[in-house]
């Protein structure tokens, strides 16, 4: 399970506070809801695409003994199953769909400059989930009058903040910005599909 880790600065300040694990450590299991501090368990690495870093980060996982389940604690400007940075999702989400710019023009305020393909993924996911994140978001801003949903969620995300909004969605609703990726489950957890074909 992904929690996020409320955090401020730079890739290489966040790497310095995680490398001390009492540092973020989490009080109990959000799993099985065990009092008690869980275990360092060591890290695991992803990339991370952002306006002053394009490379890999560690993200520091924690062990529950009572469940025997681990918890890692991502860093609030990343989204799960992603590779940029929330910043420059934000960013081209906004310059493409709220200001209305081509997509050739919202990559390129996106730094560093991404692939056509990437852009026309992030938009879809978005879409899809325009509507539920406004009945989520309602919770933390009044929702605004927009020609549709996706200029709502827009318009919701900006007056919320994006950090702030991303933080809620993922740790009070478990709800991904950009929906969960095929295969996972909305609570975040690998689903697990029957196939008709499969022998009896």
């Amino acid at each position: 399970m992904q929690i996020l880790h409320p955090f401020a600065g730079s890739v290489q300040q966040y790497h310095e506070q995680i490398s001390n694990p009492d540092g973020c450590r989490p009080s109990h299991c959000p799993q099985c809801n065990a009092k008690h501090p869980l275990t360092a368990h060591g890290f695991y690495t992803r990339t991370l695409i952002d306006a002053s870093h394009d490379g890999v980060i560690r993200v520091r996982r924690y062990l529950c003994r009572a469940c025997q389940r681990t918890v890692s604690l991502l860093p609030e400007f990343v989204l799960p199953y992603l590779r940029s940075s929330l910043a420059v999702i934000a960013l081209f989400l906004v310059t493409r769909l709220l200001l209305a710019q081509t997509i050739n023009a919202a990559a390129a305020t996106a730094p560093p400059p991404m692939p056509y393909q990437r852009g026309q993924f992030w938009i879809r996911r978005f879409r899809a989930q325009a509507e539920a994140l406004c009945a989520a978001l309602a919770a933390l801003t009044q929702p605004v009058p927009a020609p549709d949903f996706v200029h709502r969620a827009l318009a919701m995300l900006e007056s919320t903040g994006w950090t702030a909004a991303h933080r809620f969605l993922l740790g009070g609703v478990r709800c991904h910005l950009l929906g969960w990726p095929r295969g996972l489950a909305p609570g975040g957890r690998r689903a697990a599909f029957s196939s008709a074909a499969a022998p009896a």
